[in-house]
C-alpha cells in the first residue's frame, strides 16, 4: 500500500513518517520511506544519517529527468514509453536509496541554489514514480510531502492508496484539513486524519473542528519528541497510538 503522509508546515508530518515507517519495519513489513518534500532538508536525519543521496542528483539534475529515470529503472530490458513503465521497490538501483535499519530511504530531490527554478519537474517525477510503483502485500510505502497542497496540484495523490492528513491545533490546520479531505476524494484516494500534538487543552477544540469518523488516532505532545526534532537527531521513541495507526493500515489493506 502507498501512503501519502501530507499537512501545513510545522504540524508534525514528516516525524510521523518516520514513526509509522519504523513502526510498520518492526511489524515484519518491507518499507519504502520516500522524502517528496524538496524543501525540508531533515527527514534523513530524523531517521539517523547525517548524509543524503537524491534520485533527481543521480539522475543528473532536473534536466532530461524523465527519460534517465526510464532507463534507469530498465536496465537490461527494452524501456517502453514512460507513462506505461511498471517497476517495483526492488527494481529501484542501489545508488538511488539508503537503507537504513532495514528501511529503505528514497529522496526525490531538493533545491539546491538560488535561481535553479521551481520544483515542478520534483512533482512530476514523484508522481510518475508511485503511479507506476507496484507494491506488494508484504510492503508499504511512506511517503512525506511538502508543506500544504500544492502536491494536489500535482496529481501526486494520483499513484497512492491512501491520504493520511496530520492536523495541529492551529485554525490554519484546520481549515487546510478540509480541503485535503476534498481534494483526495477528487484524486480518488481514501483519506484519513491524525490529530497531533494534542493535549487535555485542545483536544475538544480540534474534535470539534475535524470529522472524527476519519480520525484513526490522536498523538499526543511528547517532549522527548519534540526535542529530537527540534535538534535533529534519530527519532527513537515509540508511541502507542503510532501502533494503533499501522494496525488501522493492516486492516486497511
Amino acid at each position: 500500500m502507498k501512503i501519502l503522509i501530507c499537512g501545513k508546515g510545522g504540524s508534525g508530518k514528516s516525524t510521523i513518517s518516520v514513526l509509522i515507517a519504523k513502526s510498520l519495519k518492526n511489524r515484519g513489513y518491507k518499507v519504502l520511506l520516500m522524502d517528496a518534500d524538496e524543501s525540508n532538508l531533515g527527514l534523513h536525519r530524523l531517521m539517523g544519517v547525517t548524509s543524503s543521496v537524491s534520485l533527481m542528483d543521480t539522475l543528473g539534475g532536473k534536466k532530461g529527468a524523465k527519460d534517465k529515470m526510464v532507463k534507469l529503472f530498465t536496465k537490461g530490458k527494452t524501456p517502453v514509453p514512460f507513462a506505461n513503465e511498471k517497476w517495483k521497490i526492488s527494481d529501484i538501483p542501489d545508488e538511488c536509496t539508503m537503507d537504513i535499519n532495514g528501511i529503505r530511504m528514497l529522496i526525490i530531490g531538493k533545491i539546491h541554489r538560488f535561481g535553479e527554478g521551481c520544483a515542478c519537474s520534483m512533482g512530476f517525477v514523484s508522481k510518475t514514480f508511485l503511479s507506476n510503483l507496484e507494491v506488494g502485500d508484504d510492503e508499504m510505502v511512506i511517503v512525506d510531502t511538502e508543506a500544504g497542497i500544492e502536491h494536489f496540484g500535482r496529481r501526486v495523490e494520483e499513484g497512492c492508496d491512501m491520504v493520511l492528513g496530520v492536523t495541529d491545533p492551529t485554525y490554519e490546520s484546520f481549515m487546510l484539513a478540509k480541503k485535503i479531505e476534498e481534494m483526495a476524494q477528487n484524486a480518488g484516494a481514501a483519506v484519513f486524519f491524525l490529530l497531533n500534538k494534542v493535549d487535555d487543552a485542545v483536544e475538544d477544540i480540534m474534535s470539534a473542528h475535524i470529522d472524527m469518523e476519519k480520525v484513526i488516532a490522536k498523538l499526543p505532545k511528547d517532549h522527548t519528541i519534540f526535542m529530537d526534532s527540534l535538534e535533529g537527531r534519530e527519532l527513537k521513541t515509540e508511541l502507542p497510538e503510532i501502533d494503533q495507526v499501522c494496525k488501522f493500515l493492516e486492516d486497511f489493506k
